[in-house]
């Protein structure tokens, strides 16, 4: 038998995601964690599987491939494929891909389901009430007008017969599963949110379809389709040969590990163990349900215009620099914000001047003092710097570990550049710039650089799960032979940098950026993705209408009607103006004329998208007093809201924006007349 064969086992996932729009950041953000723990497990010592995939049934998309002019199967086939590039693109190191639309998927399904209703558990009946196609959700028994709990849209009325799932006589098990194992949903306060639903009663489901017929069919029974979910679900079990490979799965399942996200916690940690129950198989051992990723304090929404994608970000400051600022500013489990400001932000003070000084310094003093090989430290020039440095860094590797295991990577990450910082220090109080001038330092240099360089090899072993790419080069720049991903992370010891070794050629892995440069990269880099074609990014309203015209733009050129469309006093009188005065600005991600401007206008603050940002920088506006349309309708611009229009005179051939203003000072909230 084979060292792999004797290897421990763990088995990750991440949801399996709806193959019917590109997958944003939102979606990254969980396949990134799962990468990072996949990759710790692997530096632990663990015979790793690592599951991820796509899911390709249901209503929603059956109307996307119509609305599309496609068929369903090509429909997923291309979005199956921008899954897998992405991923691709990312380094995801995932070990398996199922899609849910493959021939071992539907025999999958059809085991599990039938060792069900074999148990007793699927029987006939009539479903009446309402259901969400988008979230492919249940909502309500009632036939009543309800909104989806997940999206807000409406519910609609489902009338059919259905076989049914007898998820009312698990209430009892399910209980005692959050109990026996309270680590079977993580965090807490998610087991708590479960645990409560539960207790209030669990009604059977239906888990087929007739009128859908875009899914696999029912076993025995072509008319009907399988319900969605158990269709997904299933895939945790399929994508490692269950039915299929018995071998295979029955080396890998249970699975240690679920990673979802916390709207469909139901799905997972209240349906999902029922199934698996009813066909008498073994369940997972922890469901984690992390928040969500907000942009715009809103949950990332293509139809809600408010995503950022990872490609962008990735093409300009690398895939690092996304996995970092995720990792390090989320604190796992909870709801974050997303924005490019703080990612570059990020990027800049960690990223550039930590870890990535930290190298080139280091590697430099040794190519510059010691011919590009690592020096030897000197037993008398070992001092109490030495020693706390060196105890520091072994007590922050135990540390790190345990925080990754916890999954607590912001708080691991927290530790690794702590410990960064003490390395910087050391070196700036030591001075070997400064020792290398006399050549009766010459012990005390060696050894500084010594212990500068083991320092980082050790921190950059600990940081390798969070930045594979960035530590694969700086490994191979520490002169260290074979990839950095078979180091052992739970066996660090100090002195495991050997003397004499040869550096290679020191080259900045995070070289700094240039915000506002950056930042225009990756707009356009998204207009691209949004409109692949080059067409319009923000529907236009037409040149007649010129307060819509004007709200599309804010303060844009082109949106005055006609010179010779006359209108009465009383239509202009319907127009009310105000005086305001610009509180903040900031630009609008992925649109280079809009700015989003938080104007006080009188009795209120107002948020407006202006598109002056071609003729204005943000911090020229605040303080500045404005001419402001208060009574538009609002609408939303990049998914920004625009409550309002900033007046602007449009001049010149190219349409320069100028801002109407005033000469006296005049109060804020003054009514123009």
């Amino acid at each position: 038998m084979s060292h792999a064969d004797n290897r421990p086992k763990f088995y990750v996932t991440t949801p399996i995601y709806y193959a019917n729009a590109r997958p944003h950041v939102g979606s990254a953000y969980t396949t990134l964690v799962a990468d990072t723990l996949a990759r710790f497990k692997r530096m632990q010592g663990y015979d790793v599987a690592f599951l991820t995939g796509t899911d390709e049934h249901g209503e929603n998309i059956a109307r996307a491939a119509a609305k599309a002019g496609v068929t369903p199967k090509q429909h997923v086939d291309r979005y199956s494929a921008v899954f897998r590039n992405l991923w691709n693109e990312l380094g995801i190191s995932y070990t398996h891909f199922i899609r849910t639309t493959s021939p071992e998927h539907l025999r999958a399904v059809r085991r599990l389901l039938l060792r069900a209703r074999d148990a007793g558990y699927i029987y006939k009946g009539f479903y009446q009430g309402r259901y969400c196609v988008f979230d492919n959700l249940y909502v309500s028994d009632s036939t009543e007008p309800i909104d989806c709990p997940l999206c807000g849209r409406p519910a609609e009325v489902v009338s059919e017969d259905n076989y049914f799932f007898k998820l009312s006589a698990f209430q009892e098990k399910l209980l005692k599963l959050y109990e026996e194992q309270p680590d079977f949903i993580r965090p807490g306060f998610r087991r708590n949110e479960v645990q409560r639903f539960v207790e209030a009663g669990l009604r059977d489901i239906s888990v087929s379809r007739k009128t859908v017929k875009w899914g696999l069919p029912w076993p025995d029974d072509p008319e009907h389709v399988v319900y969605v979910w158990y269709d997904a679900l299933t895939s945790y079990l399929s994508g490692i040969g269950y039915g299929d490979d018995e071998l295979q799965w029955e080396k890998y399942w249970p699975a240690q590990l679920h990673l979802i996200g916390k709207e469909i916690i139901r799905f997972h940690c209240v349906y999902w163990p029922a199934f698996l129950m009813a066909a008498q198989e073994p369940l997972p051992k922890c469901v984690f349900a992390h928040g969500w990723l907000l942009f715009e304090q809103q949950k990332m929404s293509k139809s809600k215009g408010n995503v950022a994608y990872a490609e962008p970000i990735a093409r300009t400051v690398g895939v690092d620099a996304l996995r970092y600022y995720l990792l390090r500013d989320v604190p796992f489990g909870q709801d974050g914000n997303f924005s490019h400001d703080a990612l570059l932000t990020r990027y800049n003070s960690d990223l550039a001047n930590g870890l990535g000084n930290l190298a080139s310094r280091t590697l430099a003093m040794i190519g510059r003092y010691c011919e590009g090989k690592v020096p030897a430290a000197h037993h008398s020039a070992i001092g109490e710097a030495e020693k706390s440095l060196s105890a520091g860094i072994v007590e922050s590797a135990s540390a790190v570990a345990g925080q990754y295991e916890e999954l607590t990577f912001s708080r691991g990450l927290e530790l690794i550049w702590a410990a960064i910082a003490q390395v910087d220090g050391y070196i700036t109080a030591g001075k070997p710039w400064s020792l290398a001038e006399d050549p009766e330092q010459r012990g005390r240099l060696e050894t500084i650089l010594y212990y500068a360089a083991e320092s980082l090899r050790i921190l950059v072993t600990l940081a390798h799960p969070a930045l594979p790419m960035a530590t694969e080069k700086l490994w191979a720049q520490l002169g260290q032979f074979g990839s950095i991903a078979e180091m052992r992370i739970d066996q660090l010891a100090w002195g495991g940098l050997r003397p004499g070794t040869l550096i290679g050629e020191a080259t900045a892995v995070f070289p700094r950026v240039e915000k506002a440069e950056t930042l225009e990269k990756i707009a356009a880099m998204e207009q691209e993705i949004l409109n692949p074609q080059g067409t319009a990014a923000t529907p236009s309203a037409p040149a007649s209408t010129p307060a819509h015209a004007a709200q599309a733009g804010g303060a844009g050129p082109g949106a005055a009607p006609a010179v010779n469309s006359k209108i009465s006093i009383d239509d202009f009188a319907k127009v009310e103006m105000r005086v305001g005065q610009v509180k903040s600005a900031e630009r609008v991600a992925g649109a280079d004329k809009l700015l989003k401007v938080m104007v006080d206008v009188g009795d209120e603050i107002r948020q407006i998208v202006a598109g002056i940002a071609t003729a204005y920088q943000p911090e020229q506006l605040v303080g500045r007093k404005v001419v402001v349309v208060v009574n538009l309708q609002p609408r939303k611009l990049r998914g920004v809201e625009s409550n309002g229009m900033i007046v602007a005179a449009s001049v010149g051939p190219e349409g320069k924006p100028v801002l109407a203003g005033f000469l006296e000072d005049v109060p804020v909230g003054s009514r123009l007349k």
